[in-house]
């Protein structure tokens, strides 16, 4: 068995899932109601047999441990005070930006290796933390040529900066001394939207961890704004309290236009998707106005997101990690993306290889994920259907004539010969 980290929780529960709290179905933990943070957090419902959250305070080395706990009052206090308590509302109130224009399908460009040509997008998005050197947080570009080059984008390109990373790059994000280097340098980059840090919440800590995280992002948030640097809230959250408080956050703050989630690891776990999709569209529709989401990750729900948000919009991030890869897109007749392997020249570049991957994989996104929802069975069962269609074609559709239809409408470019259709296997 691999053992943990000294500062990391030693206890282990398996299967992991047991920590996921749900409301309708455990009851709240016998000592979370003499809580001091009971109105805050709402209390554990897990399976997880513990008698509250400082069951889950199980580090083997308390002097290395890094987890906002009760068990340290010395340490928990600090870390209390640097955010001003847990409570939301006492983050700063901005004023509203003007929130950009755009597409529904943003390519993630991560660096420049293994490139030598400009990627001709006219929207992409690059990782925030590649903007600055995370030990001093002085930033690596200070002009548009600087970051263009950086990334081999071109210099007019419309430019989203992803706050979704590793933890350890958002740890050194918050301990940056002089943060308003930060948000200047991004504002006079013309960065157009800056997703904020998203602070981990995780399941086997103790609550004050999740509620510490929480304001962190609120706070991370809310600086940008001010700094003029449109940035979309991230929306984290363990309970269903954490979306309640989320939820009056939002409902509250009208500068609040642009939210962020991320599907790219345990929210978009299979049984647990669900569960967070529903709080999101709930969220939307409680807001009282339009908003637009930003993901990462969570390709499958986004139909059902597009029902409750003004616009979804996909930073998109196969295309990227793909080409690296040396995968290269193919849409089959009946619509599937396929990633068979390819091989390349040692050293030669996957600038074309890139940008077809970009292009195929937004297609088969613009004609899936974010086509307009299905006609729903009801009405499909009393609806007349002829056998045929008036081109005496059969009723099954051709993948390729929407594909035709599609690059017509310009929603994707129209650039098919760096397209590639395959029959399916």
């Amino acid at each position: 068995m691999t053992r943990r980290a000294p500062q990391e929780p030693s206890r282990r529960f398996e299967p992991s899932y047991r920590l996921r709290d749900d409301t309708t179905i455990y009851a709240p933990s016998l000592g979370c109601g003499g809580c001091p943070d009971f109105e805050t957090c709402g209390g554990l419902h897990t399976d997880a047999d513990v008698f509250d959250c400082n069951d889950l305070c199980s580090c083997g080395d308390p002097a290395l441990c890094d987890t906002v706990c009760r068990n340290k009052p010395d340490t928990f206090f600090e870390r209390y005070l640097e955010i001003g308590g847990f409570n939301l509302e006492s983050t700063l109130q901005v004023a509203a930006l003007p929130s950009p224009n755009l597409p529904p399908v943003i390519p993630l460009i991560g660096h420049k290796y293994s490139r030598q040509a400009v990627l001709n997008e006219p929207v992409v998005a690059v990782p925030l933390y590649e903007l600055f050197h995370m030990g001093s947080g002085q930033p690596l570009v200070r002009t548009r040529a600087e970051l263009a080059a950086r990334f081999r984008i071109a210099e007019g390109a419309v430019v989203i900066a992803s706050g979704v990373d590793r933890d350890i790059k958002l740890e050194a994000w918050w301990a940056f001394a002089d943060r308003d280097v930060i948000h200047a340098t991004l504002r006079d980059l013309g960065i157009a939207l800056v997703t904020a840090p998203n602070f981990s919440l995780f399941l086997n800590v103790p609550r004050p961890d999740n509620l510490h995280s929480m304001k962190r992002i609120a706070l991370g948030w809310a600086e940008l704004m001010a700094a003029g640097v449109p940035s979309a809230l991230h929306l984290n959250a363990r309970t269903d309290r954490d979306y309640a408080r989320w939820m009056r956050f939002v409902r509250q703050r009208p500068e609040v236009q642009i939210v962020a989630f991320e599907f790219g690891t345990g929210a978009g776990a299979p049984n647990r998707v669900d569960w967070h999709v529903d709080r999101l569209c709930r969220l939307a529709d409680a807001a009282g106005r339009p908003l637009t989401l930003v993901v990462r990750g969570g390709a499958k729900v986004l139909q059902r997101l597009r029902q409750h948000f003004a616009q979804v919009v996909l930073i998109e991030t196969d295309a990227f990690t793909r080409t690296l890869k040396r995968r290269r897109a193919e849409l089959t007749e009946a619509g599937r993306l396929r990633w068979p392997r390819i091989s390349t020249p040692k050293g030669a570049p996957i600038d074309e290889l890139l940008a077809h991957n970009i292009v195929t994989k937004r297609a088969a996104l613009l004609l899936s994920d974010f086509a307009p929802p299905a006609q729903s069975e009801r009405s499909a069962r009393h609806a007349r259907r002829p056998a045929q269609h008036t081109d005496c074609e059969t009723g099954q559709g051709s993948f390729l004539t929407q594909l035709d239809a599609t690059l017509q409408a310009r929603a994707v470019p129209a650039d098919l010969q760096r397209m590639v259709v395959a029959a399916e296997s």
